[in-house]
């Protein structure tokens, strides 16, 4: 059931991508140099396809509503799989893990329109 609005989710996109951007610097596993560059890639990279989508937030409105709900689910899974692929789970895991599963849901009950406002659609 996809009850998120995309105007929330884009807000939370840029929130989540600045979250786990400094994840490494707050929670100290900056010490940790995979753990780190995947929470500065991920974050970075979120930031910056979410400037590049078509709904409310997006700066550029390039890439289409469902592209971008693929790209977090594929990044999540990822993402939360990264402290095994990479190496890294025997120093650091859980904020990976949580920030990817979040990604997923996300992916899963998020909106693929931008929501009817007025009986018209918002502009995107």
């Amino acid at each position: 059931m996809r009850f998120l609005p995309t105007r929330l989710h884009g807000a939370i996109d840029y929130l989540w991508g600045l979250a786990l951007l400094s994840t490494p610097w707050l929670l100290g596993f900056d010490d940790v140099p995979a753990a780190t560059w995947v929470a500065v890639v991920f974050g970075v990279g979120a930031i910056l396809y979410s400037a590049l989508t078509a709904y409310e937030l997006g700066l550029l409105k390039i890439l289409p509503m469902p592209m971008h709900l693929i790209l977090d689910g594929i990044g999540g899974i990822v993402l939360a799989a990264s402290p095994w692929l990479f190496g890294f789970a025997d120093r650091v895991y859980l904020p990976h893990l949580l920030f990817g599963l979040f990604s997923v849901v996300a992916c899963l009950i998020t909106r693929l329109e931008p929501t009817l406002v007025n009986g018209r659609r918002e502009p995107a």
